[in-house]
């Protein structure tokens, strides 16, 4: 259990398509790196393009998602047990609401996941034992500017130039979980110029270890709090998904949860309109009930508007 913990943390263990034009069939993956990008570790991508990608001159949505070994591939998955995103998403498309994304899955570096993925603000406004407990799970300096800055203006930008992408925010999403889920709630607050779509599926959102982090609550909440009042402004177009299950470390995730559906609300936000915050009961924090659920998310989230 405590293993499980740390994976999800990122602490310190290694971690019927007719109806839209979708051709039948699985689509194809293109694998990159690992590569160098300056100032992260190591970097590698698993991108799948949708069925019928290669037989025409259609234009697709982008996708991003966090945690890309963790997609597809059973094989190269921390537990062996995937999201299988290239299948919820022909799933979505075949209900004839969302078009076919192409999907850029971004490897997670091993054990730098946690300072890779948490938000910048937060290491900057933790105070005493929640900046201690943040400095001991990072293990390093935080790296998240970083890592958003390079998926915005250096990654987005190849993608665009090398496959045939629909380029705007409406067309541009950003999905994660646990650490990966805060870090796509963050991307689409801070870089709504770029991506109008985010999937934030059983969101870390206490920061720390949570047992660490319930006892702190109140801080841990002020640290949202004060960062979605002042930065996180009216939807403007912008769509995004929360959820979280009850079981595992999701059990931790209710309170956490309710106070950030507040935060919303009182920016102007719409529930069912602008934003869904569901909860899966007996749902656990693992890939296997984020893909039971990952057709609906997608389904809701990437519908055509």
């Amino acid at each position: 259990m405590i293993a499980r913990l740390f994976a999800a943390l990122g602490a310190l263990l290694v971690a019927a398509c007719a109806s839209t034009g979708v051709p039948a069939g699985e689509g194809r993956f293109v694998e990159r790196g690992p590569f160098t990008v300056e100032g992260l570790p190591d970097q590698r991508l698993t991108i799948w393009l949708p069925p019928g990608y290669d037989d025409g001159a259609r234009r697709y949505p982008v996708l991003y998602m966090h945690d890309g070994h963790n997609l597809f591939d059973p094989a190269v998955s921390n537990f062996n047990k995937v999201w299988a995103a290239d299948k919820a998403m022909l799933e979505a498309a075949a209900s004839g609401v969302a078009e076919p994304h192409i999907i850029v899955g971004m490897w997670p570096p091993g054990e730098d996941r946690y300072r890779q993925y948490l938000p910048a603000f937060a290491p900057e406004k933790a105070e005493g034992e929640v900046a201690e407990a943040i400095a001991e799970l990072a293990g390093g300096p935080v790296v998240s500017q970083r890592y958003l800055e390079w998926i915005a203006d250096e990654l987005k930008p190849q993608i665009d130039a090398e496959f045939r992408t629909l380029t705007g925010p409406a067309d541009t999403a950003i999905a994660g979980s646990s650490m990966g889920g805060i870090m796509s709630c963050w991307a689409i607050v801070e870089r709504p110029d770029l991506f109008g779509r985010a999937a934030c599926v059983s969101s870390h959102w206490p920061l720390i270890m949570p047992e660490a982090a319930d006892a702190r609550r109140t801080e841990v909440l002020g640290i949202w709090s004060e960062y979605l009042a002042k930065n996180l402004g009216t939807p403007a177009g912008r769509r995004i998904w929360m959820d979280h299950g009850t079981a595992t470390l999701d059990a931790f995730y209710p309170p956490y949860q309710a106070a950030i559906d507040e935060d919303f609300r009182a920016e102007g936000w719409v529930e069912g309109e602008d934003f869904r915050s569901e909860q899966y009961d007996g749902a656990e924090h693992e890939e296997n009930a984020w893909a039971a659920r990952l057709p609906e998310i997608f389904t809701w989230l990437l519908a055509e508007e």
